[in-house]
């Protein structure tokens, strides 16, 4: 049962309680936090893309003073972003397109599928 104050409020001991039994847990099993880079990040660039941006916590692109709403999947990537019209800005991530935004939209508009079978050129 959880402790609450007199205001509704969860009180500080359960706050104290539920950050120590999370990061233990976390230890235990061993896994990286959401918001931490994939292993080889630092090998991931890309050379023809504008810029490499790294996705915020919340999932967003910032850029130009306007937050762009990628999705909180991508929290702590690196990202590549290329404009191909004016205004127009392709995302990619690692060797996939994953779609467009338009600073005044700035939400992404995803490809159908990015992660589909791709031709490869006949030799």
């Amino acid at each position: 049962m959880l402790a609450f104050s007199r205001s509704g409020r969860k009180s500080g001991h359960h706050r104290r309680f539920r950050v120590r039994a999370n990061s233990k847990r976390g230890q235990e099993l061993g896994r990286a936090l959401c918001a931490d880079p994939l292993p080889g990040d630092a090998e991931i660039r890309y050379p023809l893309h504008d810029r490499e941006v790294v996705v915020t916590a919340c999932g967003r692109i910032c850029m130009y003073r306007k937050r762009i709403n990628l999705s909180t999947v991508f929290a702590g990537q690196r990202v590549g972003i290329k404009e191909v019209d004016e205004g127009i800005w392709l995302v990619s991530f690692m060797h996939y397109d994953l779609g467009y935004f338009d600073l005044e939209q700035k939400t992404l508009q995803p490809l159908d599928n990015p992660f589909g079978t791709r031709l490869s050129p006949m030799s």
